[in-house]
């Protein structure tokens, strides 16, 4: 049955164009998104076949250096799935990339396995699909798109799709506009770019992309300014305040106008800025730490829960984040909650907590060792359009090499969990993603698009006056973005000098009080 499962896939593979390259058509040969049905269940048991032929698997982990204990876990994982379910007639072996990886994959090669499990890193993987057989596919567990294909393919969380997943929230909660705040690296750039197509799929308008270096404190108190379009609120504050003291000052009112204009200019000085912001979600595509100095610095810059709702991605699953007030009210996609039957298993083994690699790995061996006694191809088993449910969920590998994990959407209300607002998707029967991370191109910053502010359209002054005190419209900036080239083209409309506020010559307007201003962590003040 091995040698007939072989010639036949080294068939097919001969057949179709492209079979050499990342992506191309190995993998593509059974891949049948019609059939999509439901998924299977990878749980415990032994394979039904009745193979009793010799089998190896290869399996390419760091098991030295600074990425042992990683290596380590998935390691245990995955022989607790042999353990559990692999026949005798299947051969494991385990070699380490801590030290060479080209020497291990070497080792692995020689023992001509029907499948790898591994590497863990995207340089390991690359290294991999380079040295490997093309018609030999591997489960590896890196999240770099440019690592997989040609028979790699990955285990690991895209971050693309938690980055879709959340767009897609955000559209169901019918935002008017949104602002992207990302990490200033490949990983951030690519994200923005996911966030920005899968905007363009949801009919969300993007208001601007700010990017921020990580663990930065002022890169990102300035990304927090820019996207809270401070200085043109605050000038637009500061103006509006000048033109009702000066009427107050200046002009005969009657004791309704003057009240009506005190509690006005009252209003508008326990707050340096004024004006709607172009946008009522934030997506914030960094870690959760720096998610919470964010919107520490929006609320500081006038940007409060009332003005917009917080979204993050899959990166903060985990982050020890969900207690924090900073946060509360802010949704992100997670994975479902781990299967508590491997949790206590894992437990029961090392005395600790599994992570998601060590879930991954313990899925990845399950699914290897369902290829290997399996009547299908390998190809047509391994990228079974209806996926698996693991350890962590619904999932499925695509011929690309990308997986695709089904993701719930939670939200942060200060208990020690979030609390789940939608559930995972149970099936592939209707698309969830429709993002190909490998198609994507590094997001370049885009100014902050905005109409810009008139302070007179926040303030009430007599009909009477209204053509003598005027003011130009601050912060006026229109972006026409070129999608294909991820470029912007900037406009700034020209401000009006000629349409300034006309005063008596006499007069020196008051000295505005200063506001006082506190850095807010995690209690908003309603008035």
């Amino acid at each position: 049955m091995h040698m007939n499962k072989i010639l036949g896939f080294l068939g097919t593979c001969a057949l179709l164009a492209g079979c050499g390259m990342p992506g191309g058509g190995t993998w593509h040969a059974e891949y049948d998104a019609s059939a999509t049905g439901t998924p299977a269940q990878m749980m415990y048991g032994t394979p039904s076949a009745t193979d009793d032929a010799a089998h190896r698997m290869a399996v390419l982990l760091p098991l030295s250096g600074a990425n042992a204990a990683t290596g380590r876990a998935i390691k245990t994982s995955i022989e607790a799935a042999i353990l559990q379910r692999a026949p005798q007639s299947l051969s494991v072996s385990f070699f380490d990339t801590g030290a060479n990886t080209a020497t291990a994959i070497n080792s692995a090669l020689g023992q001509n396995p029907e499948i790898i499990v591994g590497p863990v890193f995207a340089a390991d993987a690359r290294m991999l699909r380079t040295m490997k057989p093309s018609e030999m596919p591997a489960i590896s567990f890196t999240s770099d798109a440019t690592a997989i294909g040609d028979g790699v393919m990955t285990m690991a969380l895209m971050p693309t799709n938690g980055v879709e997943a959340i767009v897609r929230e955000i559209s169901a909660d019918h935002s008017r506009g949104m602002v992207i705040l990302a990490p200033e690296t490949n990983s951030g750039r690519l994200m923005a770019s996911a966030a920005r197509a899968a905007a363009t799929n949801y009919d969300i308008p993007v208001s601007g992309v700010v990017f921020y270096r990580e663990k930065d404190t002022d890169s990102i108190k300035n990304a927090a300014n820019a996207a809270a379009l401070y200085q043109a609120r605050s000038a637009a504050n500061t103006r509006a305040r000048e033109i009702l003291s000066d009427i107050l000052t200046t002009e005969r009112l009657t004791a309704i106008e003057k009240s009506s204009l005190s509690r006005q200019l009252d209003k508008i000085s326990k707050s340096e800025t004024i004006g709607r912001l172009p946008y009522d979600a934030v997506l914030m595509l960094g870690t959760g730490d720096d998610a919470k100095s964010l919107v520490s610095f929006l609320r500081y810059y006038g940007v409060g829960a009332r003005d917009a709702r917080l979204y993050g991605t899959a990166m903060w699953d985990g982050a020890n984040i969900d207690t924090d007030l900073t946060l509360s009210g802010a949704k992100y996609p997670a994975l479902a909650v781990m299967n508590p039957s491997f949790v206590n298993l894992y437990e029961q083994i090392t005395a600790s907590a599994p992570t998601r690699l060590a879930s991954f790995g313990y899925d990845a061996a399950n699914l290897a060792i369902g290829m290997i006694y399996s009547n299908k191809s390998n190809a047509a088993y391994l990228l079974d359009p209806s996926g698996y449910v693991g350890m962590d969920g619904l999932f499925r590998l695509t011929p690309n090499g990308a997986s695709q994990r089904a993701l719930r959407i939670v939200e942060i209300a200060g208990a020690p969990a979030p609390r789940e607002v939608k559930a995972a998707p149970a099936n592939f029967l209707a698309p969830i993603y429709n993002i190909d991370q490998q198609n994507l191109s590094p997001a370049r910053a885009m100014a902050m698009e905005t109409p810009g502010i008139n302070p007179l359209t926040y303030i009430q002054i007599p009909d009477r006056l209204t053509g003598k005190y005027k003011s130009k419209t601050y912060g006026a900036n229109v972006t026409r973005p070129d999608t294909a080239a991820q470029q912007n083209i900037v406009t700034i409309l020209p401000e009006d000098d000629s349409d300034e506020i006309v005063t008596n010559p006499d007069f020196t307007p008051r000295t505005l009080e200063s506001v006082n201003r506190t850095y807010i962590d995690s209690v908003e003040i309603y008035e």
